[in-house]
């Protein structure tokens, strides 16, 4: 089959439809779609059925034609494929996932719940194309890449509104996103120049040596639900320039936005077997763990599973680099510019729902600025303007499933009854016209007392907790208790504070006057504590030390023999 290209609220998306059924593999699909699913859902799910070749009694045309004129449309839901050695493949699965959107809990695709021997294929297909890959000059390599910076480009608003659809963030959000993607392509597009080793001559007489980097061989990268493009592209593209074959595991749960990268990967003409795909949960997870030929992995998502991924990668002498959770503090000193901070912090708080693991969760407010901000910060967060993403003026999307859902209000309810005040409460949450959403309104704790549970646990939604201290020095052994240390900020005017903040904060991301403390590119993601396990980080000069090997070579082309060496 071809993929087919169908609309999507104006723009372009293609899926590939497998023929194959499977346990609850289809389903009908009532006519209540409020746009953009509806259009996604007839205008795309409808023509594919037809564009893939099935054939039914009923002739393709007619059929198209009884669906559009039904008040109730019947079609079947896509069975999304891996890709393998360049070619889309249906995956050897009993079980598959759903993929719902989460502003109208409306099913988009099935993801199948691939076995270990999916990536047992895939493994082997990586492996196969290593050779001539390793052995493709960097320069040529990386011409793939400035390909690909090209279709990320013109394919932009497209791989927005997928990402909308199937996490909840906003357009503008999703399009951001996809710009810190490009941002890492173009990075690793330095690969010829970032992955040169060094040299010294005659270190004896006639002994030259030199330090070279070479490619590990097979590598993977397992990525979360709330960037489903961005965190790929930590990884992706600096795997692949440095020479080393890739493999990915998406999150099951936001799978359509890296199909369609897949897609415009394909385009630009990579060998067979260099990138591959396996869709799939924790079997897919233990294989690619477990397997020999996996020279090192790559990993974003909570801190238990980035603690398993590494404990049983380790075990079979693997290299990881695994970014787990985070409850980000930011200290507000009464000197700070408030109407600056308080904007920043909200948005920070409270963009992309608070799903982001650099997102501010804590809020300490030092002396007299504890009244000034709680006041300003209520105030910035009820103006928000919560809905679906794709709404024009939306500011805030919903939170990606009924279960986040739960778990982000039963941790509120904790809060109130470890004696959290209330002061905006996003509880049972209604949005006019998305009635089923997954929404969570901003919501703000006062007086979340220090030593409360919640001030140490990762709600991963749009909540912001108030603390008070009555200096910097117990704000900061505040944060020294944290278990997490991701990134810290701070919010004031003076330069000694700043430099104190910085020299002391327990976190490895840090802000001054800055809300998310996220790295260019050419950076390395840091993370200290519970919020990191390994020792170099993605992106920049990290990326490419964790993708490639040290060779150090000692030469003698002089028949001057001297006692060294």
């Amino acid at each position: 089959m071809n993929p087919s290209i169908a609309n999507i609220n104006g723009s372009h998306v293609s899926l590939r439809y497998s023929q194959h059924g499977s346990t609850g593999g289809h389903g009908l699909l009532s006519p209540r779609f409020a746009s953009p699913t509806r259009s996604f859902l007839l205008n795309y799910i409808v023509p594919i059925l037809h564009w893939a070749g099935l054939r039914e009694r009923t002739p393709p045309f007619a059929r198209a034609k009884e669906q559009y004129m039904s008040s109730a449309v019947t079609t079947q839901i896509p069975e999304l494929e891996n890709y393998v050695n360049g070619a889309w493949r249906r995956a050897s699965a009993s079980e598959y996932a759903e993929v719902t959107n989460p502003a109208t809990t409306e099913l988009l695709a099935r993801t199948p719940l691939s076995s270990s021997a999916d990536v047992e294929a895939a493994v082997q297909a990586a492996a196969a194309a290593f050779p001539a890959w390793r052995r493709t000059p960097p320069g040529e390599r990386v011409q793939y890449l400035f390909k690909l910076k090209n279709l990320l480009e013109e394919n932009l608003d497209e791989l927005s509104r997928i990402i909308t659809i199937e996490n909840g963030k906003t357009f503008g959000e999703a399009k951001a996103e996809l710009r810190r993607s490009i941002e890492n392509v173009e990075v690793a597009c330095g690969i010829p120049m970032m992955m040169q080793g060094y040299n010294l001559e005659d270190v004896t007489p006639g002994v030259d040596e030199m330090q070279i980097r070479q490619p590990l061989g097979v590598v993977a990268a397992i990525v979360p639900f709330n960037f489903p493009a961005m965190v790929s592209y930590w990884f992706l593209p600096y795997a692949i320039a440095c020479g080393n074959t890739f493999i990915l595991k998406p999150s099951e749960r936001v799978p359509l936005s890296m199909r369609r990268a897949f897609e415009l990967l394909e385009k630009t003409g990579l060998p067979k077997g260099v990138v591959n795909l396996v869709n799939g949960g924790k079997e897919v997870v233990n294989a690619l763990c477990d397997h020999p030929q996996v020279r090192a992995i790559s990993f974003v998502g909570s801190t238990p599973v980035a603690k398993h991924v590494y404990t049983r990668s380790a075990a079979s002498g693997k290299r990881m680099q695994c970014q787990g959770g985070a409850k980000n503090h930011v200290i507000v000193l009464p000197d700070a510019d408030m109407e600056l901070a308080t904007q920043i912090i909200s948005d920070s708080a409270f963009g992309c729902a608070g799903q982001r693991c650099l997102a501010v969760s804590v809020a300490v407010t030092i002396g007299e600025a504890q009244k000034t901000f709680r006041d300003s910060i209520a105030h910035a967060a009820s103006t928000i303007r919560v809905g679906n993403g794709l709404d024009t003026g939306i500011q805030m999307g919903p939170v990606i499933t009924k279960e986040s859902k739960q778990r982000i209000e039963s941790l509120i309810s904790a809060g109130v009854g470890e004696g959290a005040k209330p002061i905006l409460d996003g509880r049972n949450t209604k949005i006019q016209k998305y009635e089923s959403g997954n929404f969570v309104t901003p919501t703000i704790l006062d007086d979340l007392p220090s030593t409360s549970q919640l001030a140490h646990t990762e709600i991963f939604g749009p909540v912001l907790s108030l603390v008070h201290a009555n200096s910097i020095e117990e704000a900061m052994e505040f944060l020294r208790r944290s278990p997490y240390g991701n990134q810290a900020s701070l919010f004031t005017t003076n330069g000694s504070a700043a430099r104190k903040f910085r020299y002391e904060a327990p976190a490895g991301n840090i802000g001054i006057n800055i809300g998310v403390a996220a790295p260019m590119a050419y950076f390395p993601f840091s993370g200290w504590k519970e919020s990191f396990f390994g020792i170099l980080h993605g992106q920049g000069r990290d990326a490419v030390e964790f993708f490639t090997e040290s060779k150090i070579v000692i030469e003698r082309w002089s028949r001057q023999e001297t006692r060294k060496f």
